[in-house]
């Protein structure tokens, strides 16, 4: 089965010539017209592109020495800019919008001869914590609860990558990540993904929604596929200013280090009220792997991540406020016309954008007025500053914390919406290394006793993420996470 396969498995095959990038790619274009009615993974399939990418890959692996992602399918988050493929970002407001340049990260695939499936849906501009805010329709979680076929979020607002990955639908695919929107879909759909440490990999030519947090990442199978998709997407871009200029380490090769006399960190106020007892122990699971593998656990204190939340409900909007003023109906995107200036913004802006981004751009225009941008986003930008200064004071003491990834298993539609603010603390575990600008990885650990994965996070040093590596393989040995979801290529609808 040609969709099952990892990127690491693909890579070996088709340089054996058990088959060809083509064979790989048609699998899976199939695989996503068997399942994206259903799932809703994919805003826009480019499947002809997709085959004469790859077709082009078997020639370049014909020839010897290609890239490893070469002629490996993968499915792009539709907040990225392709060049000449329609982008999204799941709004009406840019339902037509065809970039004319590609994003740094997705020219980076490129140049490594990976192949795009499509565009894949999100929560609309990425605001929101289960996919259920894109304007194409929500996205379905490939997991059931057993014995049930109710409809369950994939998390957000990576939704759609952590879907098609899970699914089959690619091998791997592009997220981002602002308060924990790799790490939770991963989470849910048990998958693995990491967010590096803000600068790693370009933000050029990703539509921004809070530019300080924003930050590109690959969602994969596995540890080692996502080390090999982050080697290709990080690096230094002069064309954005937040861009590190860091040497790019060897990702896959940290996979296989050894743990012994490593410190790992274990924060008391991550075991918050409603923690539910299942990731009470799977964190306690996670606890004894390393243990085993030659890790030293500490407890440790990040006395202020209990703010951490609030925090970055004030930053978050107030950057997507001022962000999300360009699109007025002038210059690109949707227009709706009016009987003057003020009224033709009113409508494009009424007209093309969704509640949930409308609810966070008035909370943003408020924490930023004059009269309250010193109690709110001053003072955020304060204690942001002890969150990262927590971060810090511990990884003198440890190497890396391990931690819950999301405080359930994956909800089902209708479970948490009632209330904007419950729907926000399904990123409490997430939000804190956000604001630290610190790489989190998240990764499956075991099974909820309603069949669904549940995900544990490891959060490393600024630049850190080849130890998260070397820690999340060998704590995925340790899991032997071989789960599969109901609905998925090689499976029945």
């Amino acid at each position: 089965m040609l969709t099952g396969m990892k990127i690491t498995e693909a890579v070996d095959g088709l340089r054996q010539k058990k088959f060809s990038a083509e064979e790989l790619t048609k699998a899976h274009v199939n695989a996503i017209n068997k399942l994206n009615d259903r799932i809703n993974a994919y805003i826009t399939v480019t499947a002809d592109a997709a085959i004469e990418q790859a077709k082009a890959a078997d020639q370049k692996l014909a020839a010897g020495d290609a890239p490893a992602l070469t002629g490996i399918p993968l499915a792009i988050k539709d907040l990225f800019c392709t060049k000449g493929v329609k982008t999204t970002a799941a709004s009406r407001i840019l339902e037509n919008f065809v970039p004319p340049y590609e994003s740094t990260v997705t020219a980076n695939l490129l140049r490594d001869g990976a192949v795009f499936l499509g565009k894949v849906n999100l929560d609309e501009f990425a605001m929101g914590s289960g996919n259920l805010n894109s304007a194409f329709g929500a996205v379905e979680n490939p997991w059931k609860r057993q014995g049930e076929d109710t409809f369950l979020v994939p998390g957000g607002s990576s939704g759609g990558s952590a879907a098609a990955v899970a699914a089959q639908m690619a091998m791997g695919a592009t997220g981002t990540d602002t308060g924990g929107s790799i790490r939770q879909p991963a989470a849910y759909c048990g998958i693995t993904g990491i967010k590096p440490t803000y600068g790693r990999c370009s933000r050029w030519g990703i539509i921004a929604y809070a530019s300080s947090l924003d930050q590109a990442g690959p969602m994969g199978k596995s540890v080692e596929d996502c080390a090999i998709m982050l080697q290709s997407m990080a690096g230094f871009d002069p064309k954005d200013s937040t861009s590190v200029d860091k040497e790019v380490p060897d990702y896959r090769a940290a996979c296989n280090r050894s743990l012994k006399g490593m410190k790992v960190g274990i924060p008391m106020e991550y075991r918050v009220p409603g923690l539910s007892p299942e990731i009470e122990a799977v964190w306690q699971q996670g606890i004894n792997w390393l243990k085993e593998a030659g890790c030293e656990i500490v407890d440790v204190s990040l006395p202020h991540t209990k703010h951490g939340l609030a925090t970055y409900y004030i930053i978050a909007p107030a950057e997507a406020s001022s962000n999300l003023a360009r699109y007025d109906g002038v210059r690109y995107g949707r227009r709706v016309d009016g009987a003057s200036l003020d009224e033709l913004y009113a409508n494009t802006r009424g007209a093309g954008f969704g509640d949930e981004v409308k609810r966070r751009i008035l909370m943003g225009t408020y924490v930023l007025s004059a009269g309250y941008y010193d109690a709110y986003y001053l003072r955020a930008q304060k204690v942001r500053k002890l969150i990262n200064q927590d971060f810090m004071n511990v990884f003198d003491k440890v190497d890396v914390l391990l931690t819950p990834t999301a405080p359930t298993a994956a909800f089902a539609k209708g479970e948490n919406q009632e209330d904007p603010v419950q729907m926000y603390l399904n990123d409490i575990f997430t939000v804190p290394a956000s604001m630290a600008g610190v790489p989190g990885l998240a990764l499956p650990a075991g099974l909820s006793s309603q069949g669904l994965p549940l995900g544990l996070q490891l959060l490393g040093r600024p630049f850190g993420e080849e130890t998260l590596f070397a820690v999340g393989s060998a704590m995925e040995k340790a899991a032997n996470f071989t789960h599969k979801p109901t609905l998925r290529a090689g499976g029945s609808l």
